[in-house]
């Protein structure tokens, strides 16, 4: 089975990353309530820095700037790329299929996360968060 190729968003606003927040009802009724960085899967030909690129547009509404490739995350299923971004225009606001999906029982919200909070909220990449974060502070 082919692994599915993704870009991921890492904007540092200040002290904050800007994050989604999930909440998705399992099948027992109950939810599970976790952040994931923006972006998503490379669409056929598609370079990671297009892909990323679109993805900013689509989930987040805003143009941003590439300011460095951050690392690769390889899964049993998954190859996730991270790429550290600036905002050139726009304010995040939710779009693209997460609002279209959006609902009770499949939840999205834009959040910015502290950084001295990531180790209180369930976050995959939190390593990449901290490179982003120090490449932007340096």
């Amino acid at each position: 089975m082919e692994k599915r190729i993704s870009a991921r968003g890492i904007i540092i606003d200040n002290d904050s990353v800007i994050m989604m927040f999930r909440r998705k009802r399992k099948e027992d009724g109950s939810f599970k309530e976790y952040y994931v960085l923006p972006g998503g899967g490379v669409d056929g030909e598609e370079s990671l820095e297009e892909a990323v690129l679109r993805e900013m547009k689509e989930e987040l509404g805003v143009d941003v700037n590439i300011v460095d490739f951050i690392g690769r995350d390889e899964g049993a299923d998954t190859i996730a790329n991270f790429f550290c971004l600036t905002i050139l225009d726009g304010i995040p606001t939710l779009g693209g299929p997460e609002l279209e999906k959006n609902s009770e029982d499949n939840y999205y919200e834009i959040r910015n996360v502290k950084i001295s909070e990531l180790n209180k909220i369930d976050v995959m990449s939190k390593d990449m968060i901290i490179k982003a974060y120090e490449k932007i502070r340096n």
